[in-house]
């Protein structure tokens, strides 16, 4: 699946430790290797469709399937009290 990073999660990148940004682009890329396997600290979003959540350490980054264009989409990356507020 192609890893497709919005622009919010890109300035969030951009703003954190070098260290903890490629930590967490590493993750997703090999999440986005194998979508529908298990991987650690990977829950399901209640209430969005095909939404999910990848912790790494005290930051959350979610993300969405598009299985019609068969790209993995990174909505938001931000610390773990922030990521879920609107």
């Amino acid at each position: 699946m192609k890893l497709v990073i919005g622009t919010q999660a890109v300035k969030a990148l951009r703003k954190m430790q070098p260290k903890t940004s490629e930590t967490i682009l590493t993750r997703l890329a090999a999440i986005a290797e194998a979508p529908f396997a298990r991987h650690a600290n990977v829950e399901r979003l209640i209430g969005a469709k095909d939404g999910f959540r990848v912790r790494v350490g005290g930051w959350r980054a979610t993300y969405r399937l598009d299985r019609g264009k068969d790209e993995m989409q990174v909505v938001r990356i931000k610390p773990r009290g922030e990521v879920y507020k609107r």
